[in-house]
């Protein structure tokens, strides 16, 4: 599948770290570093502008090295960039460790996985049809 790029960071564009891989590495695209302190959020830049197809989505996922080593992950996990959105791809970051963490040019601070994804149209009925669940929900298909 073709997806336009407009690349203004100094970076190459995502790739594939391998062919079985389902995510892209986001590249952090800074004049200089940030530093995130512990429970800090802030929105990292890209560089990267893309054009996704009707019927896609790009998912921002946190790496997982990054959240088990250093305690850093993405916020609004998975942000989603719909196929209609052309503004620069930013990753919300957050810092859930006890100590600072300084995120330099061009780390890699999150994957993107594209997906496909449906439109739904809604259809309003009087009841829904039973299953075994059922409305148990929050834990409890799991307890026995």
């Amino acid at each position: 599948m073709k997806v336009q790029i407009v690349n203004k960071s100094h970076h190459q564009v995502p790739a594939y770290a391998t062919g079985l891989s389902a995510g892209m590495d986001l590249r952090a695209n800074l004049d200089q570093p940030i530093t995130l302190r512990p429970l800090e959020r802030c929105l990292v830049p890209t560089g990267l502008f893309i054009a996704l197809p009707k019927g896609f989505e790009a998912q921002v996922r946190p790496r997982s090295g990054l959240a088990l080593k250093k305690g850093v992950t993405v916020l609004n996990s998975p942000g989603t960039i719909d196929a209609d959105y052309r503004g620069e791809v930013c990753v919300i970051l957050v810092n859930l460790s006890n100590v600072d963490f300084i995120i330099e040019d061009g780390e890699r601070i999150a994957q993107m996985v594209v997906a496909r994804h449906e439109t739904v149209e809604w259809e309003s009925v009087g009841n829904l049809d039973a299953t075994e669940r059922g409305e148990g929900g929050f834990g409890h298909t799991g307890v026995k």
